[in-house]
């Protein structure tokens, strides 16, 4: 897609992002499909760290999508999970500068789960505008759901709107949870005495993304995260009305964050101070 309307300061287009948007949604839905045309059929799985793998799926989705996004928006910089930074046309405009539009991809959130055939991974495509994530779409290839958001409208599923969870006791609810560090344990057990139950599923962004409509009433990761995790779908939760912040309390996005530094968590707005204090205390 070419042609674009002209942008605001802040990256934003007159459109209200409708470009950008349509653009993620068809790119992340065609690599998908090439994921779902190789499920249960990888041929190569490739050793990245004692407790991660990467496909040639990841590889070739990435390709596909960076190849797209070069292609529609030549002066954007990228930022993808397997390929690292690329810098967009501006001279200074590194993918981690905070300056500029940046496409932050991951191509295959949940490459264990994809790996070993278990039907919970997605795509992640976000652009984030000087420093703050302005369009964020999460695409379930095994569901064929796309949850989408950004910075001016509404989160959405398949185009309808959504928001996070109403639900008015922290004992009923069901949150994605992974905690980490020498205090987990007790961190564990202060938030699983205050909730019904804990889950833990293998791909961070689209748990979050789930915040978005309720499904999980609430995220919460010690570190581990990056910020192609994230950048997607915590807005997808925010613009859904949950509070997303980091485990301080402060922003929950950095362009330059260090990889799998992150820590998040994403909640009704009157439940996150409950839990933010659960974790804190732990």
């Amino acid at each position: 897609m070419t042609g674009l309307a002209a942008r605001s300061a802040d990256g934003v287009t007159a459109g209200g992002q409708a470009t950008e948007l349509a653009f993620a949604l068809e790119v992340a839905a065609r690599a998908g499909e090439l994921q779902m045309e190789r499920y249960e059929r990888v041929e190569r799985i490739d050793r990245k760290s004692a407790r991660d793998v990467v496909t040639e799926v990841d590889h070739l989705s990435e390709a596909l999508i960076l190849d797209a996004i070069r292609a529609a928006f030549p002066g954007d910089a990228l930022l993808g999970e397997e390929t690292g930074e690329h810098d967009g046309g501006a001279a200074g405009q590194t993918a981690t500068s905070g300056l500029g539009r940046v496409w932050v991809v991951d191509p295959l959130d949940g490459t264990i789960n994809y790996a070993n055939g278990i039907p919970f991974f997605c795509v992640s495509i976000a652009l984030v505008a000087a420093g703050r994530p302005g369009m964020g779409v999460i695409h379930d290839p095994s569901r064929g759901e796309s949850f989408a958001a950004t910075s001016h409208g509404p989160a959405t599923l398949d185009g309808r709107p959504i928001r996070a969870s109403e639900k008015p006791n922290l004992s009923d609810f069901v949150i994605s949870m992974a905690l980490g560090g020498r205090a987990a344990a007790t961190r564990a057990r202060e938030v699983r005495k205050a909730i019904r139950v804990p889950r833990s599923m293998g791909s961070a962004a689209l748990a979050l993304a789930y915040v978005g409509n309720g499904r999980f009433d609430a995220f919460v990761q010690q570190g581990g995260l990056s910020t192609w995790d994230i950048a997607a779908a915590g807005l997808i939760a925010e613009r859904a009305g949950a509070t997303i912040t980091s485990l301080d309390g402060g922003p929950w996005f950095e362009i330059a964050a260090k990889t799998k530094s992150i820590g998040v968590l994403a909640a009704p707005p009157g439940h996150h101070g409950e839990l933010l204090r659960r974790i804190a205390d732990g």
